[in-house]
């Protein structure tokens, strides 16, 4: 009886024990801090978080999700998935700054939550606890501030999937007890910190997808406790350091898709932990080290392919236990017999063999099939024809009918396609040679004596036809004499680079412009690539070529229409007869000319095949009638588009080999998407007032850039207030359309030409700018991949998904190539493809920054209708 009392008594004790110890944790599982309290309230607020994920009468603590306390203070707060409330969702910002006051918060996660804007600099010097910090997939925004290498106590930094721009800052160098640095997917430039070699605890560092140059620092091989180093997808070059053979708990490298020079190094035989080797698509070279990859190896792939490699397979590639992928396509390496490997790996991997190797599809550069099988017997490995029926070995007895059946079926059906792949071919040379007969009838290739070429005149050049009946008047240079007072200096317009513009008023009393081309100062087919260009492209929306008179030799002139209001540049500010301060165009007047504008090139773009490039667009290019309809002018750089060059993300880790590159280069401004930048330039002018936008060279547009795109977003009305031109009038209904047009600049301004609008859709979008502000699609979630193919499918949604990038201004692209022929197409807006009339038309391969950026350059003297 006393035992029992002894043991309920014990039980009743731990009973005690177990309450008190649950009450006491509870009181520290809650806030009691007023001042974290009032902090996380406001971050609600800021934040515009569910009342379901953090209930306001209930204890943080406790109840809201995403929040963990120690010792009654905030410790941890992730808000990662989370969903804001309608009104909050209507104007998502970066304001966090209630965190200020949460002194012992330790973490913070806010992964795939949009927080658009800069990251404060005040981060770095009052979260000083803050140990892991998770701001990937938040459409950040701007630099790094350099303040975050003050955060000495961080451990995990992740920044990836961001629109973040700049150098990335030496400061973080700092952060000595880092163990994973994630900044992959940004827009950062410059090179990488020497001071990433004191991160000594780091484990894991990813910078892949930048625009990062320069070489890659040799203090990275310090870094002992490193297994993942990611620097794919970069401008990176010089050579691979030896240092980085030290990393011995490395196991996965990916350095591809970069300019990496010169020879792999033996030193990364140091690497015995290694199971991903990831190099190609570089410019390396010479002769792998024989002894380059360690013996016993933890190598599973091995990506070498599309550099100049030469030379012997290292035999011990063959013979690696764990090796299930090998791709060394795209290089110049030799067997045993010295016979070159040539073709495409394969992009699948056998069931039954080890590895891939070189022996490939292109069967005829190994002779025959019986080769390749010999091959993989020398290397104790099993060939299967890469997954096919293997031609070699015997088919069994009982299934040689079926083999018999199934080859004569195999031939019939290849016949049958072959066939049909040579009446296709027969059909679409025979439509070539009746429309290369038509256009001789037509347009006068032959120029007979329907359409006599006017004495003195060049012939045209290769690829150009010229319809001289079809371009206005003949004029004789006596004519022009008068018209112009002997070209005398009273009616010089300008010196223009194509030629010189007078103005003058022809026998008939019709002002005119005559531009005067000296062929011994300018290009001798400038001015007949122009006089074909009019010859077959008609339109309200360019300016009327009147005639011309190509008499002498050496002197030849094109007579245009007169514009009363000038160009654009002139008359944004005009100086009134009464005062002597500047009269500037009323809103509704800039509005009608951006639509104007927009309408020529759209023109230009999706109704002309193939589409035309204008490569001149400015406000001196903009030219004004006497009510201010706009005619396009300086179109003695119009060229079609090269082709369809859609560029994309996916195209960047597609590219081809640096050889294939060459070429290239002179295309930049021959896209549609050139146009589309330089028009954004224009309708900031319009929006801001600020003179030389649109004509400013990239030093200048950085400063412009800087001073201007942070204050246009699709979330906040008031901001665009600040840099609107002070002397505009304008309602609240004016200040939503103009608000909509810089949206529309920003848009237009994307560095990556494939997240250009189409004009056609820039049109649309001026004509109607109040839905580019008041349509709600904001909920679609593909801020990061809309292209020139998705405008197609939500017009007016689409701007708030492309206005989230961040423009940024690059260096100067290359020179322009010369033009070709025109023809004008008979469809219409609705008919343009996506494909020939916009979006991504740069290169594919993305060797040099501006290869990526294909910005225009600055040019000095633009005429105003040349």
């Amino acid at each position: 009886m006393a035992d029992q009392r002894i043991v309920l008594a014990l039980k009743f004790l731990l009973l005690v024990l177990f309450f008190e110890s649950t009450f006491e944790q509870q009181q520290q599982e809650r806030l009691t801090s007023p001042i974290e309290r009032a902090a996380l309230l406001g971050l609600r607020s800021s934040l515009g978080l569910r009342s379901r994920d953090w209930p306001i009468k209930a204890d943080p603590c406790s109840i809201w999700n995403g929040i963990k306390c120690e010792n009654g203070s905030v410790s941890e707060i992730n808000i990662s998935g989370f969903k804001r409330t309608r009104l909050g969702s209507q104007n998502p910002q970066f304001r966090v700054d209630s965190l200020v006051n949460l002194t012992r918060l330790k973490s913070f996660n806010a992964s795939g939550f949009y927080l658009p804007g800069s990251i404060p600099d005040w981060f770095g010097q009052r979260l000083v606890s803050l140990q892991a910090l998770d701001l990937s997939s938040c459409l950040i925004s701007n630099a790094i501030p350099g303040s975050l290498g003050n955060l000495t106590s961080l451990t995990v930094l992740y920044l990836h999937d961001n629109n973040l721009t700049g150098m990335i800052p030496s400061s973080l160098g700092q952060l000595v007890g880092l163990s994973v640095l994630d900044l992959s997917s940004n827009m950062f430039t410059g090179s990488i910190p020497v001071s990433f070699g004191s991160l000594q605890n780091l484990t894991r560092l990813d910078i892949s997808m930048n625009f990062l140059f320069g070489s890659v620092p040799p203090g990275i091989g310090m870094l002992s406790k490193l297994q993942y180093l990611n620097l794919s997808i970069n401008d990176l070059s010089s050579s691979i350091p030896a240092q980085l053979g030290d990393l011995r708990n490395l196991v996965d490298l990916d350095l591809s898709f970069n300019s990496l020079s010169g020879s792999l190094p033996a030193e990364l035989r140091g690497l015995r932990n290694l199971q991903r080797m990831l190099i190609g698509i570089n410019l390396l070279g010479g002769s792998l080290p024989v002894n380059l990859f360690p013996v016993p190896s933890q190598l599973q792939t091995v990506v070498l392919k599309s550099n100049g490699f030469i030379g012997a397979v290292p035999d011990v590639l063959w013979s690696m236990p764990r090796l299930r992928l090998l791709d060394i396509s795209g290089n110049n390496f030799t067997d045993l017999s010295g016979n070159y490997f040539e073709g495409r790996v394969p992009d699948y991997v056998s069931d039954n063999a080890s590895l891939v190797s070189n022996c490939l599809q292109n069967l005829s550069n190994q002779r025959s099939l019986l080769g390749c099988t010999s091959f993989y017997t020398e290397k104790g490995l099993i060939f299967d024809n890469f997954g096919l029926p293997n031609s070699t070995q015997p088919p069994a007895r009982e299934n040689s009918g079926k083999s018999k059946r199934k080859v004569i079926i195999l031939v019939s059906v290849l016949g049958g396609f072959g066939l049909i792949l040579l009446l296709v071919i027969l059909i679409v040379l025979l439509l070539f040679f009746i429309r290369k007969t038509g256009n001789k009838t037509q347009r006068g290739v032959g120029v007979g004596p329907a359409t006599p070429v006017p004495s003195g005149s060049s012939p045209p050049p290769p690829g150009v036809s010229i319809d001289f009946s079809s371009l206005g008047d003949i004029y004789t240079y006596q004519q022009l004499l008068l018209a112009t007072g002997d070209f005398g200096d009273v009616n010089l317009i300008k010196y223009g680079h194509s030629g010189d513009l007078y103005k003058g008023i022809s026998e008939s009393g019709i002002p005119v412009v005559i531009k005067k081309i000296d062929l011994q100062s300018h290009r001798k087919e400038a001015y007949l690539l122009e006089l074909d260009f009019f010859s077959k492209v008609s339109n309200p929306r360019l300016v009327p070529l009147l005639g011309h008179c190509l008499e002498k030799e050496n002197e030849k002139f094109l007579i245009y229409k007169h514009m009363p209001n000038g160009d654009l540049s002139s008359s944004l500010y005009r100086k009134t007869n009464s005062e002597d301060g500047l009269k500037s165009l009323d809103w509704i007047t800039r509005l009608k000319i951006a639509i104007g504008a927009a309408e020529g090139l759209s023109y230009l773009h999706h109704e002309c095949t193939p589409p035309i490039v204008h490569r001149d667009v400015q406000a001196s290019s903009i030219l004004l009638d006497d009510k201010f309809e706009v005619r396009l002018g300086s179109l003695s750089e119009v060229c079609t588009q090269e082709g369809d060059t859609h560029h994309s993300r996916i195209t960047r880790f597609l590219r081809l080999p640096q050889s294939l590159e060459q070429g290239t280069s002179g295309s930049l401004t021959t896209t549609c998407a050139y146009d589309v930048y330089c028009f954004g330039k224009v309708l900031l002018e319009l929006v801001t007032g600020k003179l030389g936008i649109s004509a400013s060279s990239d030093a200048q547009l950085k400063e412009f850039s800087e001073q201007i795109l942070p204050f246009i977003s699709i979330y906040d009305k008031e901001l665009v207030i600040k840099i609107v031109d002070p002397s505009l009038i304008i309602d609240e209904d004016l200040l939503e359309e103009v608000w909509a047009m810089a949206i529309v600049a920003r848009s237009c301004l994307n560095p990556k030409p494939s997240r250009r609008p189409l004009m056609r859709y820039i049109l649309k979008a001026l004509e109607n700018p109040l839905k580019v502000v008041r349509e709600e699609n904001s909920g679609s979630a593909r801020l990061r991949t809309t292209s020139s193919r998705s405008w197609n499918g939500s017009l007016f949604g689409s701007w708030r998904h492309s206005s989230s990038d961040v423009a940024v201004i690059p260096a100067a692209s290359s020179a322009r190539p010369g033009g070709s022929s025109f023809k004008q197409s008979g469809t219409s807006n609705s008919q343009g493809s996506g494909q020939n009339g916009g979006g991504d038309h740069s290169s594919s391969h993305r060797r040099h920054s501006r290869e990526i950026f294909p910005e225009p350059y600055d040019e000095q003297d633009v005429e105003k209708q040349d």
